[in-house]
């Protein structure tokens, strides 16, 4: 125990002793014997004069710069329609998580609401038989029918909202086919409304 203190006691009483530090202020003028950096040997720089001579171009680098500026409006092009699509694909993606945790935390009888409505799509398609227009239209408006019938609040929201689109759109196709009717059946020299047929 005393050869622990004796030896600790050593490094301990140098650390009480005083020191005095004189700086030195800037104004003094330097001193013959400082040497500057550039002046040490180590970093000298040789005094060469270099110049730049351009290799010249094999033919596999002429024809990746041909490639290159004739790919370059097309990579361009595919540069802005991906940052136009970007912000729509991150929405859908982000919807579909959505409607991912909306199935995995249904409301209690979504499902059975959901079998309805589809069997309402699927008998529309029934009905609609023979005819292409009838397969456009039926099973939607059966499917609609179903879920207003479980859903009656949002069934009257989406009418008011799109219902005046759907009549903006049936005026727009009544006034096209008011004017071609008008241009082909009612010219003046057709043969079904000429005055000599009368």
């Amino acid at each position: 125990m005393f050869k622990v203190i004796q030896r600790s006691m050593g490094p301990a009483s140098f650390s009480l002793l005083a020191f005095k530090v004189y700086a030195s202020s800037k104004k003094d003028p330097p001193s013959a014997a400082c040497v500057k950096v550039n002046e040490l040997s180590l970093y000298t720089i040789p005094e060469e004069q270099s110049k730049y001579v351009e290799e010249p171009k094999t033919q596999l680098e002429e024809n990746f710069s041909h490639l290159r500026h004739y790919c370059e409006p097309y990579i361009r092009w595919c540069e802005e329609i991906y940052n136009q699509t970007k912000p729509k694909m991150e929405t859908f993606i982000q919807l579909g998580f959505e409607g991912y945790d909306y199935l995995q935390n249904s409301p209690p009888g979504f499902f059975p609401r959901l079998g309805v409505i589809g069997f309402a799509g699927f008998v529309g398609l029934l009905f609609s038989r023979g005819s292409k227009i009838k397969k456009l239209v039926y099973p939607p408006t059966f499917m609609g029918l179903a879920a207003s019938v479980y859903y009656p609040q949002q069934a009257i929201v989406f009418i008011q909202v799109n219902g005046e689109k759907l009549l903006d759109w049936g005026l727009r196709g009544y006034v096209l086919i008011e004017e071609k009717w008008k241009e082909n059946f009612q010219k003046p020299g057709n043969v079904k409304n000429s005055p000599g047929n009368k």
